[in-house]
């Protein structure tokens, strides 16, 4: 399978990027200006390859997701390329009755054979916790459901005291 994107320079520091279907990405570096610097990018390819594959679990499992998020946080190097050394992806539910152990299961599924760009990331250096916040009518609900990376290894996920 191959994958095209055609990047064209629109002037300054600014790309437009186009793939095979006609997604349309700005791409900017420079200061003040709107448009996605190309290491959020990452950030925003990872939210999304892993949601597009936890939502489409919990669908197939018939929980009754009425919110969904996913929020990206990742921690860059000092020293150039700057790459992420670490990255925490945070999954946010709401749902009158949502299964825990089939948000977990959809999160692990995703995080360790799904996602294409979870994969990637984790044949580096990069350390990525994948988590989930549930709200549900008797409270919220926290966990981490598992770490991957560096050079694709899977890690123990980080227990909270």
């Amino acid at each position: 399978m191959t994958k095209v994107v055609e990047s064209r320079w629109e002037g300054g520091l600014r790309f437009t990027s186009t793939d095979e279907f006609g997604g349309v990405v700005a791409q900017e570096g420079a200061d003040g200006e709107s448009g996605y610097r190309p290491s959020a990018l990452l950030l925003a390819s990872l939210a999304g390859c892993t949601a597009m594959d936890v939502i489409s679990i919990l669908t197939k499992k018939r929980q009754g997701v009425q919110r969904y998020e996913v929020h990206t946080t990742g921690e860059q190097r000092q020293d150039h390329p700057q790459s992420y050394h670490a990255i925490v992806v945070e999954h946010e539910l709401t749902g009158a009755h949502l299964d825990l152990d089939a948000v977990r299961r959809a999160i692990l599924l995703s995080a360790t054979r799904y996602c294409p760009v979870t994969a990637q990331l984790s044949q580096g250096e990069v350390t990525i916790s994948h988590r989930y916040r549930v709200h549900l009518e008797e409270g919220d609900q926290t966990a981490e459901v598992v770490v991957t990376g560096p050079n694709g290894a899977g890690l123990d996920p980080v227990v909270p005291e």
